[in-house]
């Protein structure tokens, strides 16, 4: 599917940006690889592959779910101007 300068002339005018006329030549010849590319891709059977979520069938090392603060609930609701059952109190902002 190749594209012309006249189409990324188009598309950049859309997309507000300002190209040269060797940028609109260059960006199409470019854009025009990357679609054939596309189209090979899209050629290629794929009956019965699984999809991946990633190429490699490795797991990801993680650390141990330890907390690593402690509980200072307590500590700073104390100071805090209002609170009820744990939870802070605000003052309501919308009627």
């Amino acid at each position: 599917m190749p594209i012309d300068a006249n189409e990324v002339g188009q598309i950049a005018h859309l997309a507000r940006l300002s190209l040269s006329e060797p940028a609109s030549q260059a960006y199409a010849r470019n854009l025009s690889e990357i679609l054939d590319f596309v189209e090979q891709l899209g050629a290629v059977d794929t009956e019965g592959v699984e999809p991946l979520a990633h190429p490699l069938e490795m797991t990801q090392r993680l650390r141990p779910d330890e907390p690593t603060e402690s509980d200072e609930r307590e500590r700073f609701q104390a100071i805090a101007p209002a609170t009820e059952d744990g939870h802070y109190l605000v003052p309501r902002v919308i009627e």
